[in-house]
């Protein structure tokens, strides 16, 4: 279980209900819509340079403003998004991404890892 009960075997479940709320609640449909869910991710992504910069205090006007919990919240809400952006893509999310993290385990680290 997780920190809110929500099982790991829900992961592909709560990828749904992600979904499901956002096409209900879309401002900006059709091909737009998908570019925009699709954006969605360097956003995401911004937030974890700006969580490291903030964990290290690069920024001398900032100093340490984030710690590394929070760049951990921000990295799990890339995958989030990303998950998401997939399920927008295909309703076959979980078997697209199984079968491209084989492919990629496979490759990096020889056949027999998967």
């Amino acid at each position: 279980m997780s920190d809110h009960g929500t099982s790991r075997e829900d992961l592909w479940k709560s990828v749904d209900a992600l979904w499901t709320w956002l096409e209900r609640d879309q401002p900006v449909n059709g091909r737009e819509g998908l570019l925009l869910r699709m954006l969605k991710l360097s956003e995401e992504v911004g937030e974890v340079s700006e969580a490291v910069i903030g964990a290290i205090g690069q920024n001398p006007r900032k100093g340490v403003s984030h710690t590394w919990d929070d760049v951990q919240g921000e990295l799990c809400d890339v995958v989030i998004t990303a998950l998401v952006a997939l399920r927008t893509l295909t309703p076959d999310t979980r078997e697209v991404f199984h079968r491209h993290l084989g492919r990629v385990t496979e490759r990096s680290l020889g056949p027999g890892h998967v």
